[in-house]
């Protein structure tokens, strides 16, 4: 990509870095405060603008949050604004997007930045204009396997965030928290760093490569850790179920040991767990995208297309094709 060849904004510095955050409408207001506020503290922090932001729509009109409220923009997004960082803030209907005029900008915006970002589903907006190809990324877990379909050309990961060379995306609100107390790090140190997570107490910092986890169960020792650690299993076998003993004995434990556990700490069987863990997953692509029900039947670990519609009915009283139809 035809960036600026200039010192890389993710390495240490004493200058303000400006960034411009292009929000996009079904957006979600956590995204944003998680990309933003971490920065405003370090501002505080640090007594200094370390970070100079200006947060814009693509006409100037407070986008519409997926919460239902218009997030205030200070103008327009005007691709021929100089920038340090581009970022785009995206949610719901991304992967659907193909204005050209919006992607023409985009693009234009972006080979003149000396390094962007994607947030949430923002990775799907630089990937279709090609801004990806031959670059690490991710984008959330709901839409991993869309997403690598559609850009082949992209290596896509399932880490809570990625920062390949000059670009980042990132996979949800909490991960974006996560890159943004990276970025500071790497920009005015790990003290500062510290002091932004202490300021909103936040004690959970992952790193970039950790996985997103389709099922958030919080701190470690809230639940029994062979309940996380069976959960974690199922979560990799959506699409090729393996049976509850095989479940077990990776864990360590007898079939009849977990499914104590899980009823203590879920109030569900093992199995039933697995089933609803299968079911939403597959209520997501039913409802939040294009791929054809026979492919979200197998994606989901289903044998038939029958057997899916069967299960999708009990758990929602009506069939995959119906709740498509109804949007």
């Amino acid at each position: 990509m035809p960036y600026s060849e200039t010192k890389s904004v993710f390495e240490a510095s004493d200058g303000s870095l400006k960034v411009v955050f292009l929000v996009l409408p079904g957006s979600s207001l956590m995204s944003v405060a998680c990309a933003i506020d971490p920065l405003r503290a370090a501002n505080r922090i640090t007594a200094k603008k370390a970070f100079d932001w200006r947060v814009v729509s693509p006409d100037g009109m407070p986008p519409q949050m997926t919460a239902g409220l218009g997030l205030p923009v200070s103008g327009t997004f005007d691709p021929d604004e100089r920038t340090d960082l581009f970022v785009i803030v995206s949610g719901f209907g991304s992967n659907e997007m193909r204005n050209r005029p919006l992607l023409r900008n985009i693009y234009k915006a972006a080979i003149s930045a000396r390094a962007v970002g994607g947030i949430e589903a923002g990775a799907w907006l630089l990937a279709r204009t090609g801004l990806l190809d031959g670059y690490n990324a991710t984008t959330h877990w709901e839409d991993l396997a869309e997403f690598e379909l559609a850009f082949p050309s992209v290596n896509v990961l399932p880490n809570r965030y990625v920062i390949d060379r000059n670009v980042f995306t990132t996979g949800g609100a909490s991960p974006t928290f996560d890159m943004m107390i990276e970025l500071v790090r790497r920009r005015l140190g790990p003290v500062t760093a510290i002091d932004v997570s202490s300021a909103f107490i936040y004690d959970d910092w992952h790193d970039a490569a950790d996985a997103q986890p389709h099922v958030s169960l919080g701190r470690p020792g809230r639940h029994d850790r062979r309940l996380i650690g069976a959960i974690r299993i199922m979560e990799n076998c959506l699409d090729r179920p393996i049976t509850i003993a095989a479940i077990s004995r990776r864990v360590g434990i007898s079939s009849r040991m977990l499914e104590l556990i899980f009823l203590r700490e879920v109030r569900m069987s093992p199995g039933a767990y697995f089933l609803t863990l299968r079911i939403n997953a597959a209520r997501r692509l039913v409802k939040n995208s294009k791929v054809p029900l026979a492919d979200v039947a197998e994606r989901t670990g289903f044998g038939s297309s029958a057997a899916f519609s069967r299960a999708y009915r009990r758990a929602f009283d009506e069939s995959p094709s119906e709740a498509r139809k109804a949007g």
